[in-house]
């Protein structure tokens, strides 16, 4: 992409953050954000003259139509989102919330933009439920029983896929909507377990699985996630449709995830056992022909290349005792 004026909602979150470092050389990028996370200031893009920072709430509708209106976006990325098991637990009206009235703020004031060309809306591979073995985009959701606090996540994703077709069916609005599967990668912050892992064995200590891990998932290295990305911003055969992004082939147990970065970074780390805390999905693995077939994507980083990539920019920016740990990481 290049010329192009990219509005992201969530911008200084994970995957948002990278996805401006993506386009920052090229483009005009606007990150609208409550910085309830940051990872945008270890990006190294905050100085460049491209970027514009806006500090503002998705459920403040005003103020995130005054920031559209200012900065008149050729294209929308909305991932601003609550996530996170221990936080949608711990918060699940600020989940629904936040979920639910965040993107239908940013649809309605996407309404008063003519000149946008796309508007892309994160939603979650826990709209399958607890088992989800190569689902495609056509496979029925299922979501958990009313009132387990692990569904209030993917209930308010699900209906936020709804509106966002509903838009462009009702409206013409050019949307597309991605289901990421299990992301991860530099920079990272939250709660996944592929950092806690890393973060626990680089500092030798024990990686701490919730059940028996035999919980089944497929995992997605962030540039693959950054190239789907740029291919739904960009690709005609992409608007009014939804997606999964995944890696179907980066497939492992949890106890197997914990074991394989134990052995990749050459971690003195023992695996321990905990209970559940909530419901979990026990399997998920994707159908990402769809992604191929309308956008060239394909998935191409392992976990074997992946999780060295991840310990390494942990590596230099946390501090342990490296007495027991090796200086360089080997696949």
């Amino acid at each position: 992409m290049k010329d192009a004026r990219v509005f992201i909602t969530g911008g200084s979150g994970f995957v948002g953050s990278r996805l401006a470092m993506s386009l920052i050389a090229d483009n005009r990028v606007a990150v609208f954000d409550n910085f309830s996370r940051d990872a945008l200031s270890s990006s190294g893009i905050l100085s460049n003259p491209n970027l514009q920072v806006v500090s503002g709430d998705v459920c403040d509708h005003g103020a995130l139509a005054a920031a559209m209106a200012e900065f008149a976006p050729t294209h929308v990325v909305h991932s601003a989102a609550i996530a996170g098991i221990d936080t949608v637990v711990e918060k699940p009206v600020n989940t629904l919330s936040v979920n639910l009235i965040g993107t239908a703020n940013l649809l309605s004031a996407a309404l008063d933009h003519p000149q946008l060309r796309r508007a892309v809306i994160f939603s979650t591979s826990e709209v399958f439920g607890q088992y989800a073995f190569a689902n495609s985009e056509e496979s029925s959701t299922s979501i958990g029983a009313a009132g387990e606090a692990r569904w209030l996540y993917a209930v308010s994703k699900l209906a936020s896929e709804h509106l966002a077709i509903a838009y462009h069916r009702q409206h013409g609005m050019p949307t597309v909507v991605l289901r990421p599967f299990n992301v991860y990668g530099p920079g990272q912050i939250g709660e996944s377990a592929m950092v806690k892992f890393i973060h626990q064995a680089l500092r030798g200590r024990p990686l701490e699985i919730h059940g028996d891990g035999t919980q089944i998932r497929a995992w997605c290295y962030v540039d693959d996630m950054i190239r789907a990305l740029l291919a739904a911003l960009e690709h005609p055969r992409a608007v009014g449709e939804t997606f999964n992004i995944g890696n179907p082939r980066a497939v492992t147990t949890i106890y197997g995830l914990a074991s394989t970065v134990v052995r990749l970074l050459r971690s003195p780390s023992e695996i321990a056992f905990a209970p559940r805390l909530s419901a979990d999905v026990e399997l998920r693995v994707p159908n990402a022909n769809k992604a191929r077939e309308h956008l060239g994507f394909e998935a191409k980083v392992d976990l074997e290349e992946g999780i060295p990539r991840t310990a390494e920019f942990y590596r230099e920016r946390l501090e342990w005792d490296t007495a027991s740990i090796p200086s360089r990481l080997d696949a």
